[in-house]
């Protein structure tokens, strides 16, 4: 799982990942008053698979999600991603002996009770249902998530070297590339593993490039960051108990870079013009910005960034799909 990192300030990388203390702040004066109405727009200044997979699927997703900042309304799968990841997490938090499934199963509704204070806006998603019986199945579906989890791997087998780590990397062009993992192993050996969970089905097998391409991203940055090629990259299926590994090479990582460094200058055009050309796809139907996007009659916000005219000849933006 990928959480979107654009707009976070954590300016370290440090060894100690998940789990470490919180960096200290130091107050000086009365704190400040919170700033009214939203941030304003500035220009994207990383870039982290998330993302680069919006501008791909469709650039006018990527604005209202990067400058414009539309809310967006919380989904219950990805909110029971959120919840499955988090139980995972802090399953390896016990000693190798204890992490069973009846015990990662257990830690499920003080998970959720966790996320309902972090994020208020995910207590309506069961606003309609006063009984609890939706909600009382939702959760019965992340259990069985979770125990899924356990005919994959074993984790009593397993010490991550990292667990939620935070990336950052900057290429030599400049581009910031960031994103959050979620499982680093490390062999005695020194080989290095990338694990991220799914709580959904695996794609179909001429669908598997898309898949790699946030695992390609991350081995990049890791590369980039200590000059180590991961050993394998390896996306763990819940939803349908598929495993997909893949062992990256060097030749992988150059083409993801440059790949990368394509869309970047895709995007740089596209903040630069005010060009984002919606792309219509059959995911439009999910999207929660059909009220502003022109392919159903909307009208996006108005451009909070300066423009310039577009250069004559410049190639269409937008396009850019998997290799």
């Amino acid at each position: 799982m990928e959480t979107s990192t654009e707009g976070a300030t954590r300016p370290d990388i440090g060894p100690a990942g998940p789990g470490e203390a919180a960096d200290t702040v130091v107050v000086t004066g009365p704190p400040a008053d919170p700033p009214a109405g939203p941030p304003p727009a500035v220009p994207p200044a990383s870039l982290s698979p998330s993302r680069a997979s919006d501008f791909m699927q469709c650039p006018l997703l990527y604005r209202f999600r990067v400058i414009d900042r539309l809310p967006e309304k919380p989904s219950e799968a990805a909110t029971r991603g959120t919840l499955v990841h988090a139980v995972l997490e802090r399953l390896f938090d016990a000693p190798a002996g204890d992490r069973t499934a009846p015990r990662a199963k257990s830690l499920i509704p003080g998970q959720w009770d966790r996320l309902r204070e972090s994020r208020p806006e995910v207590a309506e998603l069961f606003a309609d249902d006063p009984e609890g019986e939706r909600l009382a199945r939702w959760l019965t579906e992340a259990e069985a998530l979770v125990e899924r989890w356990f005919t994959l791997e074993d984790p009593s087998r397993l010490e991550p070297a990292e667990r939620e780590l935070f990336v950052e990397a900057e290429l030599d062009s400049g581009l910031r590339l960031r994103g959050i993992i979620d499982r680093v192993d490390v062999a005695p050996t020194g080989e290095v593993r990338i694990v991220d969970y799914k709580t959904g089905k695996a794609p179909r097998p001429e669908y598997a490039e898309g898949a790699l391409f946030q695992m390609k991203f991350y081995a990049l940055v890791v590369w980039r960051l200590k000059n180590v090629i991961p050993r394998r990259l390896q996306l763990v299926y819940l939803g349908s108990g598929d495993v997909l590994t893949y062992d990256p090479v060097l030749a992988d990582l150059e083409r993801v870079e440059r790949k990368l460094l394509a869309l970047w200058e895709a995007i740089r055009r596209a903040t630069e013009t005010g060009d984002w050309r919606p792309r219509p796809t059959k995911l439009c139907g999910w999207c929660d910005h059909q009220a502003h996007c022109p392919e159903f009659g909307g009208t996006p916000p108005p451009y909070p960034l300066p423009l310039r005219a577009p250069e004559s000849g410049v190639a269409e933006q937008g396009r850019m799909g998997p290799d």
